[in-house]
């Protein structure tokens, strides 16, 4: 009874974080402030440093808090396995530019659609895992996914509107348009990295803890030459934490851990699969 319990506590608690994430990153992302609106590449690679230094305190713990042990752990692990280390390259480079694209479906989309769209990761990842993990899926699994497609078609059927005025319909249209190509470009990246991060870990002995470790490392390079490369001139100006924000400090921590509340190694794929 008391796993019963704990097993939908932590659904419940999974399901308001995930909720209040997208409620306030969609606010955030439309939040009019007196000075310039937050760098969605600078909150990524702020993202990643808060992963890089949970993660390093999680094996610090683990090794009995000696920093001896850690950087042992770190060098075996890490630098003596270099070979190791680079297959979380891809997937890495991957997620650093879901995240992006995150931010940007939420600047262009609200967010009941966003939320509906993007639950399409659970049909990219069951595909994934199909074609390459071996993995089977019955008769009832296919048949949630096709009520899934439909139901995401649904919410993105056009609506008439005569309040509207035909420009502004037309910049909506094309914002939507945006950010549901923003959500779909996450989905398919999403479902592939989470089902090549789960084969990488099946294929080697690394604790979970050590294969994050691996991820924000490359995160954070990945991170820093996006945010360099297509708003170098505006962190060169202003700074890189320029309109930064109680909200927006809020939305950070909020992704880091829910990004953290369960093991990567799952990816995105729902318990029914």
């Amino acid at each position: 009874m008391a796993t019963f319990r704990l097993k939908y506590l932590s659904l419940g608690v999974l399901v308001f974080q995930t909720t209040s994430l997208v409620l306030i990153m969609r606010y955030s992302r439309t939040l009019q402030a007196d000075g310039p609106r937050y760098l969605a590449s600078s909150a990524v690679v702020v993202a990643e440093v808060m992963k890089l230094i949970i993660c390093l305190l999680l094996v610090f713990k683990e090794h009995s808090y000696s920093v001896r042990a850690l950087n042992s752990v770190l060098r075996q692990e890490i630098a003596y396995k270099p070979v190791e280390t680079l297959k979380l390259a891809i997937p890495s480079g991957i997620y650093t530019l879901q995240n992006n694209l995150l931010y940007v479906a939420l600047s262009n989309l609200d967010a009941a659609t966003y939320q509906v769209t993007y639950q399409l990761k659970i049909l990219t990842t069951a595909l994934f895992s199909v074609s390459m993990l071996g993995r089977r899926l019955g008769v009832y699994q296919w048949l949630s996914l096709l009520i899934l497609m439909a139901g995401v078609a649904l919410v993105q059927w056009p609506s008439e509107s005569s309040l509207v005025p035909e420009k502004e319909a037309v910049m909506s249209s094309s914002s939507q348009f945006v950010g549901v190509t923003a959500v779909l470009v996450a989905c398919c990246s999403s479902g592939f990295a989470g089902v090549y991060f789960e084969k990488i870990l099946k294929e080697s002995k690394q604790s979970v803890w050590i294969r994050n470790i691996q991820l924000g490392m490359f995160g954070l390079v990945f991170g820093l030459a996006g945010m360099l490369s297509f708003e170098g001139d505006k962190v060169m100006e202003s700074g890189m934490f320029q309109g930064y924000s109680t909200v927006t400090w809020t939305v950070v921590t909020l992704q880091r851990f829910l990004l953290r509340s369960r093991p990567r190694h799952c990816g995105n794929i729902p318990l029914w699969l």
